[in-house]
């Protein structure tokens, strides 16, 4: 009999959709000890993003064995934070699981945005500082660019914030408290760190001495990687962040003798420094915390980078060609006396060429106009800390005056005092920005102004010593987190009309410009923003308790909370409002609500003391009966990016109103662009870039201009003149200092900042230009096709603001990277 066999089919490949799904129940299973029956939503939070970091794994770890084949070039970004927001939504918008995820969730059972709710926003961060990183990290995935970024993995964020009565109350942000699936700890590239101890001179047989950094304690700094994956899934970095432990938990013998506490106190210590983002410096004690978390993260950065450095270099002179290391502000300029210490007492390298090397491998990006926030240490600080470090720095300093200052002004001791690192006073002064500008090979600002401005008067010496070191390098923002995945629905509505390749290359917004005239798309538009509208009215609700009518003009300010950036202009035009409303209950306004979200840091009294004047405001306006609908205030507490991701969408205007020559440059400005809010604001910091890009007709602008706030000062400016001579301003000022909002002398600080402190920041002078533009916008929003005419131009006309085009200006002009993907 003839055997009969039959054919099996091939197995057939699972799709996408169903190795996502098999990935998610293997996670749940595996890791998390659950059934797809018992899990919680955290649980099934915790097992898809487990799941989609395993996939950026495997791309990372193909990818990273390339580049070290290749010994290739790489960027090192130090950032002493990143705020990062959740990582979730972003990271499967650009690996492009994010319809099939939420397919497949739902049909576990799963509501899919309950699931992404889980998440905490990590706390690595604060303000623009922090989420510029966080944009930089993602465009430099995008572009394929080999990086790492560098900073600390905070156990506590900045901080929690709620509002008790008004006030803002902090508690430690807990967000490691269990964990997170992003993060993967990689002990065994732990780095040993010493701090304090004293120098002395050790000689050799010779007797030639050389001073060596002894009787030091040891901090043990521990990295955890989280992967940061491009758009479409190009490329995947890594963000190392360094966690401090002590390099001895636990002295048994002092226990044993009954010393409990003293035997675990070095553990304490040393954890301490990676404890909170941005301890209270108003303490000896805090400043000290600081500047021991600053060189910590910065030594254990620079180890990492060497021994990568020398797995595949025999010299140290090839160190800049393969190690481009960017200084985000002032926090990481300690790296420049830090390699030094390592080139010439630990490899024995002599001073010029160490101080070659470590000049072509630094680069310092600026962040500030504002001389107060430049970074200074003490020098007995400095002593008590890093003592070898501080002879460093006085040797660069004294090699920069002798060699470098005297041959361009020879004998020009004024200039010499004038561009010292260390400020004369007592005690002395060791000036950061002006180690990390020596230090470096190029400077940069961050908007067109703020450059031509840190040229004109903070650096103006050292431009004029050094021609061409300082660049401008205007922000960015990641149009993939911050309209793809934040704005979904105006992404599809976007992807119907030009495609849906404009994520990677923002400019092609630009197409949008011609529907802007067109009443269907005018409609889908403005139908997508009230949308949106209608969810950040129920987290209004959800946070504050307070109703709003989406149908309203949302005007938002979200930043943090600094006298500059001139809340307390925004709230002064609210009681304006809130007093012609009063007077005359028929006045035809067009119904308002005031959104602000800021922070003030926890020693920042007038800050604190402003938050309280909006919310005493708010409350008095939410609850009047004779107002309604017409003004709102809500004030939305424990801002952070999950809520920008809310707010932004939904905003009508943009509050850009700090006083001109202040702002650097500002990213929400970009962010609420983009998604079609218009912009009311001075002409600072990239206000005026914006302002070229979308076109006159299409912005707000108010206020003193750089010149005439410069012009002012140099007339005398007298705050106390513009409160005598407007009836309407004084009125409103008196009226917000007498017992009417809160107990009288609650908001006296606001009163003499604005009076009889000068108001260094002009609130006064640019008030009533401030309140006729707020005019100008109720007029203006009266007009539903003119509105959404300008909204549209404003989100087709920012492509010029990703942070794409800004990353390829650093890799071509600063970091000689020519090999991004265009």
């Amino acid at each position: 009999m003839e055997s009969q066999s039959s054919e099996t089919a091939p197995a057939q490949t699972p799709s996408q959709k169903e190795q996502l799904k098999e990935e998610i129940l293997r996670n749940l299973t595996r890791n998390q000890a659950h059934s797809p029956e018992s899990a919680t939503k955290g649980d099934w939070w915790r097992a898809v993003s487990l799941a989609v970091r395993g996939r950026m794994l495997e791309k990372a770890t193909t990818q990273h064995r390339s580049h070290r084949q290749n010994n290739v070039r790489r960027v090192y970004y130090l950032s002493l934070e990143y705020l990062m927001g959740r990582l979730l939504e972003n990271n499967l918008v650009s690996l492009g699981l994010f319809n099939d995820c939420k397919e497949v969730v739902a049909e576990l059972g799963v509501d899919f945005d309950d699931m992404l709710e889980q998440g905490p926003d990590m706390g690595l961060g604060n303000g623009g500082l922090g989420r510029l990183a966080a944009c930089f990290l993602d465009s430099m995935a995008t572009l394929d660019l080999p990086s790492v970024g560098y900073g600390i993995n905070y156990e506590f964020g900045l901080f929690r914030q709620k509002f008790v009565d008004g006030k803002q109350v902090e508690s430690p942000d807990e967000w490691r408290r269990f964990g997170s699936p992003w993060e993967i700890c990689r002990p065994e590239y732990s780095v040993e760190v010493p701090i304090y101890g004293h120098v002395e001179n050790q000689f050799d047989e010779l007797g030639q001495g050389r001073p060596v950094w002894t009787g030091t304690r040891s901090i043990l700094g521990v990295p955890w990687d989280v992967p940061i994956v491009g758009y479409e899934g190009s490329s995947v970095n890594f963000l190392r962040l360094w966690e401090s432990t002590a390099s001895k938990d636990f002295d048994l013998d002092i226990f044993n003798r009954g010393g409990y506490t003293e035997a675990v106190r070095e553990k304490a210590e040393s954890e301490s420094i990676s404890k909170v983002l941005y301890p209270n410096d108003s303490t000896e004690a805090g400043k000290e915390l600081r500047l021991v978390q600053q060189y910590f993260f910065v030594a254990c950065s620079l180890h990492d980078i060497i021994k990568r450095h020398r797995r595949t270099n025999d010299t140290w002179d090839s160190l800049p060609e393969k190690a481009a290391i960017q200084l985000n502000d002032t926090h990481p300029a300690v790296a420049v006396p830090e390699l030094m210490r390592i080139l010439i007492d630990e490899e024995l390298l002599p001073w010029n060429q160490a101080w070659e090397i470590c000049t072509r491998t630094f680069a310092y990006t600026n962040h500030t106009l504002l001389p107060e926030a430049l970074e200074k240490w003490s020098v007995p600080l400095f002593q008590k800390v890093l003592p070898r470090h501080l002879q460093i720095i006085f040797e660069i300093n004294k090699r920069f005056l002798e060699d470098v200052v005297e041959a361009k002004w020879p004998g020009d001791n004024q200039k010499k005092r004038a561009l010292s690192i260390i400020e004369e006073g007592s005690p002395k002064m060791i000036r950061m920005a002006y180690l990390a500008v020596i230090g470096s090979h190029t400077t940069n600002g961050v908007a067109a102004l703020h450059t031509q401005l840190l040229k004109k008067h903070l650096f103006r010496d050292f431009d004029e010593l050094y021609p061409g070191k300082i660049q401008n390098k205007t922000n960015g923002i990641t149009p993939r987190r911050w309209l793809k995945a934040c704005n979904q629905e105006l992404s599809d509505l976007i992807d119907t009309k030009i495609g849906s390749d404009w994520p990677g290359d923002l400019d092609k917004l630009q197409d949008l410009a011609q529907f802007a005239d067109d009443p269907a798309f005018q409609e889908a538009f403005m139908q997508v923003k009230l949308n949106n509208k209608v969810k950040l009215a129920a987290l209004i609700k959800e946070r504050c308790g307070i109703e709003v009518n989406p149908n309203a003009l949302f005007d938002v300010q979200i930043k943090r909370l600094h006298e500059y950036k001139r809340q307390h202009l925004n709230l002064l035009n609210i009681l304006t409002q809130y007093r012609r409303l009063i007077q005359d209950p028929d006045l035809d306004v067009v119904p308002r609500v005031f959104v602000f979200g800021a922070k003030a840091a926890p020693g920042y009294t007038l800050a604190k003391e402003i938050i309280h004047a909006i919310n005493a405001v708010g409350e008095k306006i939410n609850n009047d009966p004779r107002i309604g609908d017409k003004l709102k205030v809500a004030f939305i507490p424990n801002y952070g990016v999950s809520a920008a991701e809310v707010i932004i969408p939904a905003a009508d205007i943009s509050e850009q109103i700090s006083t001109a020559g202040k702002e650097a440059s500002g990213t929400g400005n970009m962010k609420l662009a983009l998604n079609g809010s218009l912009t009311l604001g001075t002409l600072d910091g990239a206000n005026v870039e914006i302002k070229e890009e979308v076109g006159d007709e299409n912005i707000f602008i108010f206020g003193l201009t750089v010149d005439e706030v410069e012009a002012l000062w140099k007339e005398g400016y007298c705050s106390i003149d513009y409160y005598w001579a407007d009836e309407e301003l004084r009125a409103v000022i008196d009226w917000l200092t007498s017992d009417y909002f809160a107990p009288k002398g609650s908001f006296d600080g606001i009163r003499h900042t604005l009076l009889d402190g000068g108001d260094a920041y002009l609130a006064l002078a640019d008030y009533k230009a401030y309140v006729e533009a707020q005019g100008e916008v109720d007029k203006a929003y009266r007009d539903k096709a003119g509105w959404a005419r300008m909204a549209i131009l404003n989100t087709a006309r920012v492509g010029k603001f990703s942070s794409d085009r800004t990353i390829r200006e650093y890799a071509d002009d600063i970091w000689k990277l020519p090999s991004v993907k265009v």
